[in-house]
């Protein structure tokens, strides 16, 4: 993993190369971890994965080989976890998505942009009895 930007006094941006076989959610939980990064959002992400692992909206994990090149990656990164979606394309534009597991290895790049929220709010998962998962509660710290 290599860090193009140093955060440090609530910079606002982040960019992040991360190096083949790197796996993606660990680098993220790293990130987010080693910046003490209390509320921050994915803006922009592209590179390559060898290999791919996708909890679909039914629950069902798929684990797939690649190559695939990322079309998209959203998501949220907090106290609490992340909770972020990545879609892929293979070699013939066949595109998959859904929950970003681990096992999403990179393959020859990934470069990621993210906003750094830290000095406004305070992201944190608490469980919901309505869905039975984990939600994104968000607690302001400094009004913008």
């Amino acid at each position: 993993m290599n860090n193009l930007n140093n955060l440090n006094n609530f910079q606002k941006i982040l960019a992040i190369r991360l190096r083949p076989t790197d796996d993606l959610k660990q680098a993220l939980e790293n990130i987010t971890r080693e910046n003490k990064l209390s509320a921050a959002a994915i803006v922009s992400a592209v590179g390559s994965l060898s290999s791919a692992a996708i909890r679909l909206g039914t629950g069902e994990v798929k684990n797939l080989d690649g190559p695939f090149e990322i079309v998209s990656l959203s998501g949220t990164l907090g106290r609490g976890g992340m909770h972020v979606h990545i879609a892929v394309a293979d070699g013939h534009g066949n595109t998959f998505g859904g929950h970003m597991l681990s096992g999403c290895e990179v393959h020859t790049t990934v470069e990621i942009v993210i906003h750094n929220l830290s000095d406004s709010y305070v992201f944190e998962r608490v469980q919901d009895p309505d869905t039975g998962y984990k939600e994104l509660q968000v607690t302001v710290v400094k009004e913008v």
